[in-house]
């Protein structure tokens, strides 16, 4: 079923799914944008989709026309229990909370994910979706910095991440005014196709490195990298080769000298 303006407050009171504030429930009542979004996920035959928080279908309506295997993972049993009246047995209902979900074997994965828990969510995705090839994520505005920045305050360990891992691309913005009930600012849609940049070893190295060397972001990489090794010649020498100023910030290093960094750390060891 589409969700639109004009039907989200009779299903909503018909069936008593009022919107959750703690689970930062707000349902897109714009069908155009809804299946735009399901498009960008560009489902192929018998792939494995999983769709996060599907509140009351708005991009299930669309998702579950296409050729895939589809589950829908909520935490609100509400929301599972509505769909199950209009979808039956055509897709298949997780109820739990996704970062308790084992997601390894989805090919595609898609939702409007919290704001509360947006980055943890999105980390969650990157680090246990082994075989996911796609993933399209609406997200608060003000947080897709956080993905996407190669340097600055917003930048991060899970900037490094994500990059490291594959690519990505800002497709379009969501007005507030989109949502039911309108949230306090818009929301962007963004895409991410695995691309990996090295092993998912190493990777997964440098990612824990990163978390190390931004606890304290406004210090220079020498004192952090030497805190880290505990190893004040190491630092300097390994700083020298990678051709990185010892008073640079964390914030201020490309991710890729990032990855090289760990490698001569594991080689050096």
């Amino acid at each position: 079923m589409e969700i639109t303006r004009n039907n989200i407050i009779p299903i909503v009171n018909l069936n008593n799914v009022r919107p959750d504030k703690d689970y930062g429930q707000n349902f897109l009542v714009e069908p155009s944008v809804s299946s735009k979004i399901v498009d960008l996920l560009d489902i192929q035959k018998d792939e494995e989709v999983l769709e996060i928080g599907p509140g009351l279908g708005s991009l299930t309506h669309y998702l579950n026309e296409k050729e895939g295997h589809l589950s829908v993972c909520d935490i609100d049993i509400r929301m599972i229990n509505y769909l199950g009246t209009i979808y039956g047995k055509d897709i298949e209902y997780i109820y739990n909370d996704i970062r308790k979900v084992d997601v390894s074997s989805y090919d595609k994965i898609i939702g409007n994910l919290p704001y509360n828990i947006t980055t943890e969510l999105v980390t969650y995705l990157l680090l246990h979706a082994k075989e996911v090839k796609k993933m399209v994520l609406m997200i608060q505005l003000e947080a897709f910095d956080r993905f996407n920045d190669f340097s600055g305050e917003n930048y991060g360990p899970v900037s490094v991440l994500i990059h490291l891992l594959g690519e990505v691309k800002k497709e379009f913005v969501v007005k507030a005014g989109s949502f039911y009930p309108v949230p306090k600012c818009s929301s962007v849609v963004f895409t991410y196709i695995k691309s990996l940049k090295a092993s998912e070893e190493d990777i997964l190295g440098t990612y824990k490195l990163c978390k190390s060397l931004f606890i304290n972001r406004r210090k220079t990489i020498y004192n952090n990298l030497k805190v880290y090794l505990n190893d004040s010649l190491k630092t300097k020498s390994i700083l020298e080769t990678l051709n990185i100023n010892e008073m640079t910030r964390p914030e201020n290093i490309a991710y890729l000298d990032y990855l090289k960094m760990y490698q001569l750390i594991k080689e050096r060891s």
